[in-house]
C-alpha cells in the first residue's frame, strides 16, 4: 500500500521540505522471552519532610508501575521506562499498554501514554499478535501527528501530507506502526458492517466513532482516511477498480468510506454528535451517551433541551433508565458535582451511583478500608483522587467496616463518613484530621482494639488497608524506626495473641503523586505496591485470597488475555 496524499500535493509545485530526520533502526532479532524480576537491593534516602524511605523497590518494572502517575515529569518517564526495558522488556511493554489501558484493562492514564509514545521508538518494536488489541480505547491517532511551522492554510496542510508521506516512506518503525492503525480500523469497519447488514446492531464496535471523519483536522494531518479506505475496499476484491489510475481509485474509495460506511454505522450508534451536529437536541437518546460524553455535554443539554434532559435524569434516578459511567474515573466525576449549569452536581451523583453498583456486581471488597492522606503535599487533583478512591473503598467493603475511613495521622482514628450525598461525603473527608506521617503500628491497634471491644468473628476481621497517599511520610515502620519486616512480625503477635493471627490484614501502598518515595521493598510479603487515578485496579482485591506481595499483584495486573497479544521485537 502507498499514500498519495490530497490532489493539490501532485498537481502543485512541492512545498518547502521538511527538516531531515534521522532513524538509526537496529538490526531485528529473536522475540525476546519475559524475564522473571531480579529484585536488588534498594537504596534508602529521604523523603520531601526529611524520613527516611526506600528510593526504589529493587526491581525497575515494579518501579515504574509503583511510582507512574499522571503528573509524572517526561524526563522521570523515560529514565523509569528505559530502566525497566532495560530490566524485563515484555513487562515493560504490557506496563506500558496497561497504562493507557480502560475499563477494566489498565490505569486509563492517557496523559502518560502519549508522553511513553514520545519514548525512542529505535528501542521498541511491538508486535500485536492480533489486531483486536482489546484495551478499549481506541488508538491515538496523535502518534501520528507532526507540528509544522505557522504558515497560510492550503500551504500548511500541503506540508503537512507531503512530511507524512516522507515520514511513510522513509521510517520502516513509522511505516509499521501506521499500517497496523489502518488494518486495525479497516478489520474492524468491515467486520461491523457485516454486523449491520445482518441485523445486529448491538455488537457493533467504536471504530466509526473513532475513525477521522474524511477531510477533517486528523484526516488532514494523517492521511489515515485514504489507507483506511484502502483496507475496507481493496483493489484485489472489486474489480470494478481494475484499469482504472490510482489517484481515480484513492477518490473513490475514500468516497465510498463516508458514504457507505461511515454514516450508517454512525447513524446505528446514535451519537449524540450526530444529532448536536444537526441541531437535533430534542432527538437525543440520552441513554446511549456515553460516559465522558455526558460529562461533557451535560451542560448543553440542560442549556437546549433541559426539560426533558431533567425528565431523564429523574428517571434515571427512578431506576426507570440508565446513565453510563464505565469510562469516567472516580475523581473526575466528584470534580464534575460543581460544573456549570449542573447546580445540585445530579449528574455527578447519578453516576457514581452507577459506578459503585457496576463494581459491586463484579465483586466485593471484602473488609476492607482505606486511610486517606488528605496532608498538604496532597492538594490539588491528588486529593480528589484520594478522596473519590477512598470513599469508592468505604462504600464497596462490607460491614462492620463499610461507610468508615482511618485518618492519616501519627494518632489515627476510625472515622464513619458523614453525609447523604456525595457532595457531603467528599467534604467530610476533605475536612479530616491529618498528620505528616502515620504510625501502622497505631493503626493496626486501633483495628485490633475495635474487633475485640465490638466481639468480632475472625472472618469480620479488616483484611486489608488501602494506603493512598503520595508515599511522603516516614517509612513503613512504627515510631520506634524499626522497619517493616519487624514491625510486621509484632503487629502479627499482638494478633495472634487476641485471636485473630490467622487474618493479619495487608496493606495496599496507592500513590498518587510524582514522588521517589517507596514505602517497602519489593520482596516485601504481605503488601502491594499500586499507582494511578482508576478504579481498575481494586478490582484485583475483590474477595482474594492467599498472601500478597508487590511483584506478584503487578503481574496480576497485567495477566489479563488482551496481554498475550504482545510480543517483543529487538
Amino acid at each position: 500500500m502507498g499514500l498519495l496524499g490530497p490532489p493539490e500535493l501532485r498537481n502543485a509545485a512541492p512545498p518547502p521540505s521538511p527538516p531531515p530526520e534521522t532513524n538509526t533502526k537496529p538490526p531485528p532479532s529473536a522475540g525476546v522471552q519475559e524475564r522473571r524480576p531480579r529484585v536488588f537491593n534498594p537504596p534508602m534516602g529521604f523523603t520531601e519532610n526529611m524520613a527516611a524511605t526506600y528510593l526504589s523497590s529493587g526491581d525497575p518494572c515494579l518501579d515504574f508501575f509503583f511510582h507512574v502517575v499522571p503528573d509524572t515529569p517526561s524526563g522521570s518517564l523515560e529514565a523509569r521506562l528505559s530502566a525497566a526495558w532495560e530490566h524485563d522488556p515484555l513487562t515493560a511493554l504490557k506496563l506500558v499498554f496497561n497504562l493507557r489501558g480502560v475499563r477494566g484493562t489498565g490505569k486509563s492514564d492517557k496523559q502518560g501514554a502519549q508522553q511513553k509514545t514520545e519514548w525512542d521508538k529505535r528501542k521498541l518494536l511491538a508486535l500485536v499478535k492480533s489486531s483486536e488489541w482489546k484495551c478499549k480505547g481506541t488508538v491515538n491517532k496523535k502518534k501520528v501527528m507532526y507540528m509544522v511551522p505557522s504558515l497560510p492554510k492550503e500551504e500548511r496542510k500541503l506540508l503537512m501530507a507531503k512530511k507524512l508521506i516522507d515520514k511513510y516512506n522513509g521510517d520502516g518503525d513509522f511505516r509499521y506502526l501506521y499500517d497496523r492503525i489502518s488494518d486495525f480500523f479497516g478489520e474492524a469497519l468491515r467486520a461491523d458492517l457485516e454486523r449491520l447488514n445482518a441485523g445486529e446492531a448491538h455488537k457493533i464496535s467504536l471504530a466509526a466513532k473513532w475513525c477521522p471523519s474524511i477531510d477533517r483536522s486528523f484526516d488532514r494531518s494523517t492521511l489515515l482516511c485514504e489507507a483506511i479506505a484502502q483496507k475496507v475496499f481493496p483493489r484485489m476484491s472489486h474489480p470494478e477498480y481494475e484499469g482504472i489510475e490510482e489517484a481515480h481509485y484513492i477518490y473513490r474509495v475514500r468516497d465510498r468510506l463516508r458514504k457507505e460506511v461511515l454514516v450508517p454505522l454512525r447513524k446505528v450508534l446514535e451519537l449524540p454528535e450526530t444529532y448536536i451536529g444537526a441541531n437535533r437536541w430534542d432527538s437525543i437518546p440520552y441513554n446511549r451517551v456515553a460516559s465522558v460524553a455526558m460529562n461533557f455535554y451535560k451542560n448543553k443539554f440542560f442549556k437546549h433541551d433541559g426539560e426533558r434532559f431533567q425528565g431523564y435524569l429523574e428517571s434515571v434516578e427512578k431506576g426507570e433508565a440508565k446513565i453510563a459511567a464505565g469510562a469516567l474515573l472516580p475523581h473526575e466525576i466528584i470534580q464534575a458535582l460543581d460544573d456549570g449549569d449542573d447546580d445540585e452536581g445530579e449528574v455527578a451523583e447519578l453516576q457514581w451511583k452507577r459506578m459503585v453498583d457496576d463494581l459491586r456486581q463484579r465483586g466485593k471488597l471484602r473488609n476492607c478500608m482505606a486511610i486517606c492522606d488528605v496532608s498538604g503535599s496532597m492538594r490539588g487533583t491528588p486529593m480528589e483522587v484520594l478522596v473519590a478512591l477512598g470513599l469508592l473503598v468505604s462504600e464497596l467493603s462490607e460491614d462492620p467496616w463499610k461507610g468508615k475511613l482511618i485518618t492519616f495521622s501519627n494518632n489515627p482514628k476510625l472515622q464513619m463518613i458523614k453525609g447523604d450525598s456525595l457532595r457531603e461525603k467528599t467534604s467530610f473527608v476533605t475536612r479530616m484530621e491529618w498528620g505528616m506521617n502515620t504510625d501502622f503500628q497505631k493503626v493496626f491497634d486501633l483495628i485490633l482494639k475495635v474487633a475485640v471491644e465490638g466481639k468480632l468473628k475472625r472472618e469480620q476481621m479488616i483484611k486489608r488497608l488501602f494506603v493512598f497517599s503520595d508515599m511522603e511520610f516516614d517509612q513503613a515502620s512504627s515510631e520506634s524506626g524499626e522497619a517493616w519486616e519487624t514491625d510486621y512480625k509484632k503487629i502479627k503477635r499482638k494478633f495472634r495473641k487476641k485471636g485473630f493471627g490467622k487474618t493479619l490484614p495487608e496493606i495496599v501502598f496507592w500513590n498518587l503523586r510524582d514522588s521517589m518515595a517507596t514505602p517497602v521493598p519489593g520482596s516485601q510479603k504481605g503488601v502491594a505496591l499500586v499507582s494511578g487515578f482508576s478504579k481498575n485496579l481494586l478490582k484485583m482485591f475483590f474477595e482474594g485470597d492467599g498472601i500478597i506481595d508487590p511483584v506478584e499483584v503487578m503481574r496480576s495486573a497485567i495477566s489479563g488475555e488482551e496481554y498475550q497479544k504482545l510480543a517483543v521485537v529487538d
